[in-house]
């Protein structure tokens, strides 16, 4: 397998950070899709009746798990290089610099969003919510859904990293290092 290059003065933890983020919408995702198709999760008919699954819902449930699968790996480009030079498939601006303002501004705007959805999520699960249906399935549910808790954190860790390279402003005294400045 061939071996994905990395850019200067991206530390193994922002990495890993960003692989972890595009992740975190794997297993739900596989939950919605085994929903769509017809595979028992555990649920009460009424909230497949809710969801419309079989149906159109489940033409829904694969959008919304695809478009998931997207907005994750595109925390990947904060650490990669076409994060930060537009790919060359991309016919008008192929080959030019990534604007740090919309990099980040996008960046930052699905950090907000995705610790908002976990702020929330936690709070519905501290309170005892459920959905109808037996234990196994409302325990499936929160698996399938617990690791999205860590894509706004894990975003946000990259987001600033990713600006603060950006800009050179990596150090603790704001400064970049003298290796960046050097090079």
């Amino acid at each position: 397998m061939p071996k994905t290059p990395h850019l200067p003065l991206v530390p193994r933890w922002a990495r890993i950070a960003a692989a972890t983020a595009a992740l975190t919408t794997v297993p739900s995702g596989l939950w919605r899709i085994a929903i769509a198709v017809g595979i028992p999760v555990g649920l009460a008919p009424s909230e497949y009746d809710t969801m419309g699954a079989p149906g159109w819902g489940s033409l829904c449930l694969i959008v919304l798990t695809v478009l998931a699968e997207l907005l994750s790996y595109l925390t990947l480009g904060l650490v990669r290089p076409w994060g930060e030079v537009w790919p060359s498939w991309l016919p008008w601006p192929a080959g030019r610099p990534v604007p740090v303002r919309v990099a980040v501004g996008m960046a930052g705007f699905g950090a907000l969003a995705t610790n908002t959805y976990a702020v929330l999520a936690v709070g519905t699960w501290l309170s005892g919510a459920r959905m109808d249906g037996p234990d196994w399935g409302n325990w499936l549910f929160q698996a399938a859904y617990a690791p999205l808790v860590l894509w706004g954190p894990l975003l946000t860790a990259v987001t600033v990293h990713y600006y603060r390279r950006r800009t050179g402003r990596l150090g603790l005294s704001g400064r970049a290092p003298a290796a960046a400045v050097r090079s």
